[in-house]
């Protein structure tokens, strides 16, 4: 057993560092050193009598003992900013809330709902990671995750935010070299734009290759606009998302009736995360924008980014 409870300053380090990620990042915004973040979280081992961090690609990540740690950090924050309000003055939320999602996800509905909760709550800022995986399990560094596929997590809530639909597409200007293709059996003349196989991470986006095995790679990409460019530009079919493709006029969608697959965006994040009052507006929003987005990104019936609406509208 520790010989002595772990210190309050202890604990407000450590929870700077799961939220940045970075010693260098959490002394920055404390006013501290690097030393002094590392021996801080050294003293609150001792303390506790175990490892609270572990050392990851891009970062520290939290042991089971860290996510407590890093719990009773956050009532302490809360707490804290309560004693110091000002009891006179509104109750305005002060804090950054960091996101992943993916490249399309990011910019017609983060991004927008990111901007309509800086509006609603000055105090708040949202960092957006654009990322195509799977959802981790004990990174430090992200309040929210928005990953494609119902996630298998522990420690974690999981919240479906929507569904989008998959179609193909080419330019007219393949389509004036090649016959559009009427059966999934003509798909094996025609050559594929999507992901790279080898460096796809979400199980659920491998359609590609399950759904349509005949066909072969032309261009593939990490990237989802990639993915729209290539086939803008000719160099084959592409399997795309219909909210995207339908903000192209060069874009033509083949055999619609035959091939529409269905993908699923959910939400990940810790239960005492999504407490924080920033981190829960946050989800609000994200919410009400995919409730107006429901027609665009079933069948891409609306072109551009959705308007201000919802609660923060």
């Amino acid at each position: 057993m520790p010989a002595s409870g772990p210190s309050a300053d202890d604990l407000l380090v450590l929870l700077e560092v799961a939220r940045s990620g970075r010693f260098t990042r959490a002394a920055e915004t404390l006013g501290l050193n690097h030393v002094t973040v590392s021996r801080r979280v050294a003293a609150l081992e001792r303390a506790l009598g175990g490892k609270v961090l572990v050392r990851a690609t891009g970062g520290w990540e939290l042991t089971p003992l860290g996510q407590r740690a890093v719990t009773a950090g956050e009532h302490l924050a809360g707490v804290l900013r309560e004693l110091t309000a000002d009891p006179h003055a509104g109750t305005e939320i002060e804090d950054v809330v960091r996101m992943s999602a993916t490249d399309a996800f990011a910019t017609f509905v983060a991004a927008p709902a990111a901007a309509r909760v800086h509006g609603a709550h000055p105090g708040v800022c949202v960092e957006i990671v654009s990322a195509t995986r799977r959802a981790t399990q004990h990174r430090s560094d992200l309040d929210l995750e928005v990953v494609v596929g119902e996630p298998r997590v522990l420690r974690a809530e999981a919240l479906r935010l929507g569904t989008y639909a998959l179609g193909l597409y080419a330019a007219p200007r393949y389509l004036r070299r090649h016959r559009a293709p009427t059966t999934t059996a003509e798909l094996a003349d025609h050559r594929l734009v999507y992901f790279i196989a080898s460096m796809l991470q979400v199980d659920d986006l491998d359609v590609g290759r399950r759904d349509l095995p005949e066909m072969r790679d032309s261009v593939s990409s990490t990237n989802v606009f990639a993915h729209v460019e290539a086939t803008r530009a000719g160099g084959g079919i592409g399997l795309l998302p219909t909210f995207l493709a339908a903000r192209h006029d060069d874009l033509v969608r083949l055999m619609p009736d035959v091939v529409e697959l269905d993908m699923e965006y959910w939400l990940v994040a810790r239960a005492d995360t999504l407490r924080r009052p920033a981190v829960a507006a946050v989800v609000a929003e994200l919410r009400s924008t995919m409730a107006t987005m429901v027609a665009a990104l079933r069948t891409g019936a609306v072109h551009g980014p959705p308007e201000a609406s919802g609660p923060l509208g």
